[in-house]
Order: C-alpha cells, then structure tokens, then sequence
C-alpha cells in the first residue's frame, strides 16, 4: 500500500526531479507534488511524496533532517487536509 509523505522545510530551487532521486534511493516513488502558492506560483518551501509503506518509512529514517542547501528536512507522514469550514460568501450581517 502508498504512503504520502510530508517533506517540509524544502528549499524554494528545490525541483521534483530532485526530490524524486533523492527518495528513489529508498524505494519506488510514486508521485511527487511540491505545493505552490496559487497566486504567485512560486513553490511554498514542501512537498509531498508518495512511496510504498515499507519504503515510506525507511526514508523518514534516512532523509529526515538531512541538509540541503543549508536547510534540514522535516519528513514524517501526512495528514489527512483539515476541513477548513469552507464557503467564503457573504456574512449575515445588515444591509
């Protein structure tokens, strides 16, 4: 079974070819996503990485606070997205 992992603390010139061959080295990876902001486009400083279970968890071990351009890794497993309560619309205040 996959696991998504949480890879914080990334440097922004980070790319997802890089992250695929770093986490590669542990095992398959099946995606890769560094999130990006949606107004600038610019990457947000992590990423996610999907890999097979046993895999995922050997490289939290191996990777996790690992220095790359002078910034550590934060990896663990991710966390279902929260509900955020949703609806921007209108507040019901006086008109």
């Amino acid at each position: 079974m996959a696991q998504k992992l949480y890879v914080g603390n990334l440097p922004f010139s980070a790319t997802e070819d890089e992250l695929r061959g770093l986490f590669s080295q542990y095992g398959q990876v099946h995606s890769v996503q560094i999130v990006a902001d949606r107004e600038t486009g610019r990457p947000r400083g992590f990423a996610f990485v999907e890999m097979r279970d046993a895999d995922a968890r050997k490289a939290i071990q191996e990777l996790s606070e690992r220095e790359i351009d002078g910034r550590k890794l934060n990896i663990n497993e991710a966390r279902p997205r929260e509900d955020r309560g949703g609806g921007g619309g209108r507040g019901r205040g006086r008109y």
